[in-house]
């Protein structure tokens, strides 16, 4: 299916006439019904399959909001592809590479203002948002969501695609239910690593690994320094970088310069500590892959705690993400300026960014 309008989409057949290249809308398959929610190029609506009555997510982009960043989207299109089942791989072969923790693309459509994207429906709500709302957390949930989460990614690396923008905002349950499942959602950033070195700056602050930001080509390992801001987030409610100056919180990062501060880690494993340390080290090489992670006795044996942490975890929770800034993907652009910023930052002032922020009280 051809997408942005490239040479000849939506033309009418001159030979003889006949409409031979209109293409199928959306509309001829489902019924389009409430929005779920936009985003700065697009929307999310539900619809209806008029064969079935299955429901489905849609995402609708609109092609002129989105022009000048149409290779984003057809990135993300051709990282989904390979994540949905019977996709086609070389010599016409079909291969099941879908994976229960990865939202899937079902099938593309286009028209002349719009791009849609059929997705799997995924009703649960985000990561963050159910922690709060439970009466009951421990580090073994804490555990049991990183598990899945690394799960998932160790499949993404295995399939020579990189995340790069792992957050908390895209990690979505699957379901209402209480044990659902957790998805990865949002491939924008997305890059099949055999297409090319990547080298560019791109993430959303805080959760971006050392060698992004010091411009270094750079591989799956970013994925993996993601998941470890993700934990300790979940295991003490607020980020391991944080500065009101983007610069400062990069040289925080570049030297990784984390702690784990009382009374908040008090009664936090030592276990679950060592965990976070090996995902995030600064040295790429000693940082945990995927599968090393997984083997951790904090992920795959009983080292993590059954003590209830929900009080202090939520309402640190509250506290620290409801700023809308943790909530902002930033371009690669910004990212670059925002560095260029702190290497021409004086000496004296780099000395400064060791102070960790004190959590909000």
């Amino acid at each position: 299916m051809p997408l942005f309008g490239k040479k000849d989409f939506g033309r009418k057949s001159k030979k003889d006439g006949k409409d031979s290249e209109k293409q199928p809308s959306i509309e001829d398959k489902y019924i389009v019904k409430d929005l779920l929610g936009t985003g700065a190029f697009s929307e999310v609506r539900l619809i209806e399959s008029k064969e079935n009555g299955h429901l489905f997510a849609c995402k609708i982009i609109d092609k002129k909001a989105l022009k000048g960043k149409e290779d984003s989207l057809e990135n993300e299109i051709r990282v989904l592809k390979r994540f949905s089942e019977n996709a086609k791989v070389e010599g016409g072969e079909k291969k099941m590479f879908s994976h229960p923790n990865i939202v899937q693309l079902l099938e593309t459509y286009e028209d002349k203002n719009k791009v849609y994207l059929v997705m799997e429906l995924v009703t649960g709500g985000e990561l963050f948002d159910r922690i709060v709302e439970k009466g009951s957390y421990t580090e073994k949930d804490a555990s049991n969501l990183i598990r899945q989460v690394l799960e998932a990614v160790d499949y993404m690396h295995s399939q020579g695609v990189v995340h790069r923008d792992l957050k908390p905002e895209n990690l979505l349950y699957y379901s209402a239910d209480e044990d659902s499942k957790i998805m990865i959602s949002d491939f924008g950033l997305s890059k099949i690593e055999d297409s090319g070195i990547m080298a560019t700056a791109c993430g959303t602050p805080g959760y971006v690994a050392p060698e992004v930001l010091a411009q270094k080509p750079y591989g799956k390992a970013v994925d993996v320094w993601s998941i470890g801001v993700i934990s300790y987030i979940l295991l003490c409610g607020y980020p391991p970088f944080y500065d009101e100056n983007d610069a400062n919180l990069f040289a925080q990062i570049l030297k990784g310069d984390f702690e784990f501060d009382s009374p908040y880690w008090d009664d936090i494993s030592e276990s679950a500590k060592d965990f976070i340390r090996h995902l995030m080290c600064v040295d790429v090489d000693k940082r945990y892959t995927c599968k090393q992670a997984l083997a951790h006795p904090w992920i795959s044996g009983n080292a993590a705690s059954n003590k209830n942490i929900h009080g202090t975890v939520s309402e640190q929770l509250k506290k620290n993400f409801a700023k809308s800034r943790w909530k902002q993907a930033y371009h690669a652009t910004t990212v670059i300026r925002q560095m260029q910023k702190m290497i021409l930052s004086s000496s004296s002032s780099s000395r400064n960014t060791n102070t960790q922020p004190k959590p909000q009280q």
